[in-house]
């Protein structure tokens, strides 16, 4: 879908940042690659059967990309999350995440406070946060609640359904109406298309209404084009027929992609400027006064009790190491034990069966 933006940024271009959030097999990867129009993310490659009871960290990985659409340069930055939602316990990934949105604010907070800017500094700030829903036609899990609701107040969230070609036209409709509810009832502010009746025009809301309607996106992506009546068109084949990506009767993916590379480019990076990052700013400084304040008023022997409670949590989080690689290694005496048993007493149903048959000196 064409978009127009304003004209000093067709002059210079800009600089906007997106992080891809999903566990996989979400449609994360491919996304991403259709936005881009090339292969930008290496597509996961299967588990062997050796290895996929390993559980792999999460891993933040920027990627730098030019586009240009409609005449407008788009310095794009993707950040990507490999590793989210794949294992048991994801409160890990969901902290990693929280310190690299807040590390960027970090460094934007620690030049805007140096007395000789530095003409080259890049500001990587996340402008907005894609959450890859899993289509599973019923609601929110606990995992996409508790992740929207802690990294809300520092990004714009922008909730879509992967794969949503997996889910029949009924089941979207009923599964984006739970998606909805559940994020009202549970109070998480995501970006939800905002617009003011007194500032704003007629079309403006209008646009924005719509855009809200449609929370959250269902996205379908292809990396291959297929050919229809002689167009080649980029879509999925199916024995009922094919997808496509760019047809808005299939997919919410250009009205999508036309919200965060055009329409609402300018108003994602304003809030993330003007709301999120000075709120973040606020409670910074607010809290480096106040441990100030506090650190003047301590007394000596409050000092050195301080020093013993920092002492004693270092002595505990030692032991709790020391323990869980005393788990680690007990879990592989264990396995290799129960390894063990098992050639054992396929050793001894061999000999047996080899004893029980006639002429053979055992």
């Amino acid at each position: 879908m064409p978009f127009t933006p304003r004209r000093r940024n067709k002059v210079k271009g800009v600089q906007f940042t997106i992080m891809v959030v999903g566990a996989s097999g979400t449609g994360r990867t491919t996304f991403v690659n259709t936005l881009c129009g090339s292969s930008v993310l290496p597509h996961k490659v299967c588990d062997s059967p050796e290895t996929a009871h390993l559980e792999e960290p999460i891993k933040i990985k920027p990627i730098n990309v030019e586009l240009e659409e409609d005449g407008l340069r788009i310095a794009l930055t993707i950040v990507d999350t490999p590793g989210f939602g794949d294992n048991i316990d994801n409160e890990p990934a969901f902290q990693e995440i929280m310190n690299y949105l807040e590390l960027q604010y970090s460094g934007v907070l620690a030049e805007q406070s140096r007395i000789k800017r530095n003409p080259r500094f890049r500001d990587n700030r996340v402008h907005a946060l894609l959450y890859f829903i899993p289509p599973t036609g019923h609601a929110l899990r606990e995992m996409d609640i508790l992740l929207m609701r802690q990294l809300a107040p520092r990004v714009n969230v922008i909730p879509v359904i992967g794969k949503a070609d997996t889910l029949t036209p009924r089941e979207l409709k009923a599964f984006k109406k739970r998606v909805m509810e559940d994020i009202e009832y549970y109070d998480i502010p995501i970006y939800n298309f905002p617009y003011d009746i007194e500032e704003d025009d007629e079309d403006t809301i209008e646009d924005n209404l719509e855009l809200r309607s449609m929370l959250p996106f269902a996205i379908v992506g292809s990396e291959e084009e297929v050919e229809i009546d002689g167009q080649m068109v980029r879509g999925r084949v199916y024995p009922w027929g094919v997808v496509e990506v760019d047809n808005p009767e299939h997919s919410d993916f250009l009205r999508l992609r036309s919200v965060i590379l055009g329409s609402h480019l300018s108003d994602l990076k304003m809030l993330t400027e003007d709301v999120l990052y000075e709120t973040y700013r606020t409670e910074k400084l607010s809290r480096s006064v106040d441990s100030n304040i506090r650190d003047s008023q301590v007394l000596p022997e409050e000092l050195a009790t301080q020093s013993v409670r920092l002492k004693e949590e270092q002595l505990r989080r030692e032991e709790e190491k020391i323990r869980e690689i005393e788990l680690r290694v007990q879990r592989e005496i264990n396995e290799k034990r129960q390894e063990l048993l098992a050639k054992e007493a396929t050793l001894r149903n061999l000999e047996s069966r080899l004893a029980s048959q006639p002429g053979t000196p055992y």
